[in-house]
């Protein structure tokens, strides 16, 4: 019971046996206790040096057990004494490790005003498993690139098993060309039926990850993430970026939601490409921002074109206005 205050077995009950019986003498203890005389005076010894035991006032000669109530507060200051000596150990080595980091960090990394950059797969992977086993409260991610790479979804499971089983909130926003995609959708139900939400959009901006509302990771080419990533620590930037999530979020449709809508409307993937297209994007740019192959963007654009009337995309584009499918640009 008492070993947790650093008593073994064998101290514990003789302090237990001078409490109950203390006129007791080692001898007594030993025989009442069945053990070695030895071992009586070893773990008297020891009481004596945590002043568990003390002299009689009475009898100088024989020792007796200062009260439970005395002997459990001098146990929890040692304790809480050895916790600040660890602590201050603790802190001396993490100052240590700080040199050393910030030593070698030209090598993967450098920092500038609350930016840390981060070059190479390696160099990321090593950041991502510190920041995914510091997380305590919230994760928040947007997935673009469409569909997932089945190694990848793999590869990902035992973290969000980790994460979820720890309580942690995870919300991620995929793009909505996942829900035509048979693994990624049963990747992200999978992660809904662990305790996640997940939610799609049309387009999304870049891979994000987003730790507890205080450290964000982005990914520095958003269609080479092993290029290099951006870690960012800088308050007001995590604000930006929270609110970014925050706004999507809210805009964004479920996984359970249908995405239903009548004949004569748009779906939020085809306005997002006429957008695009308004934009003068090309159709490979409109399919990486929207996650899906070049041939599903131009078969979007010829049906658009087909509903919208029109020729050519300058015309679908004056049409698209017309019908108010598309605000009218300022002069």
């Amino acid at each position: 019971m008492l070993m947790r205050l650093g008593l073994s077995a064998t101290t514990e009950a003789v302090y237990r046996g001078l409490l109950q019986h203390p006129q007791d003498g080692v001898l007594d203890l030993a025989d009442r206790l069945g053990l070695a005389e030895a071992e009586a005076r070893s773990a008297l010894n020891q009481l004596s040096e945590l002043a568990l035991v003390r002299s009689s006032a009475e009898d100088p000669g024989q020792l007796r057990a200062v009260s439970p109530r005395l002997g459990m507060e001098v146990l929890l200051a040692r304790q809480q004494a050895d916790l600040a000596a660890q602590q201050q150990r603790v802190e001396a080595a993490r100052a240590a490790a700080a040199e050393l980091i910030a030593e070698y960090s030209q090598d993967g990394a450098h920092s500038s005003a609350g930016i840390e950059y981060l070059r190479g797969i390696e160099s990321i992977r090593e950041h991502l498993e510190v920041l995914n086993n510091q997380v305590r409260k919230e994760f928040l991610t947007f997935a673009p690139g469409g569909p997932q790479t089945p190694e990848n979804m793999q590869a990902s499971r035992p973290l969000n098993e980790r994460l979820l089983g720890r309580g942690v909130r995870m919300r991620t926003i995929y793009l909505d060309s996942i829900r035509r995609d048979g693994p990624t959708l049963d990747h992200a139900m999978w992660l809904e039926e662990l305790g996640a939400q997940v939610r799609t959009v049309p387009t999304l901006p870049n891979r994000v990850i987003i730790y507890d509302r205080e450290i964000a990771l982005i990914a520095a080419d958003s269609h080479d993430t092993a290029a290099g990533a951006v870690v960012v620590h800088s308050p007001g930037m995590i604000a930006l970026l929270c609110a970014l999530f925050d706004t999507l979020w809210q805009t964004a449709e479920p996984l359970s939601a249908a995405l239903m809508r009548s004949p004569q409307e748009l779906s939020k993937q085809e306005m997002e490409t006429l957008r695009l297209m308004a934009q003068g994007r090309t159709d490979e740019s409109i399919a990486k921002s929207l996650g899906v192959s070049t041939r599903t963007v131009r078969r979007t654009v010829t049906s658009l074109l087909a509903r919208l009337e029109a020729r050519s995309r300058l015309q679908a584009g004056v049409h698209a206005v017309q019908r108010g499918y598309l605000p009218l640009l300022p002069e």
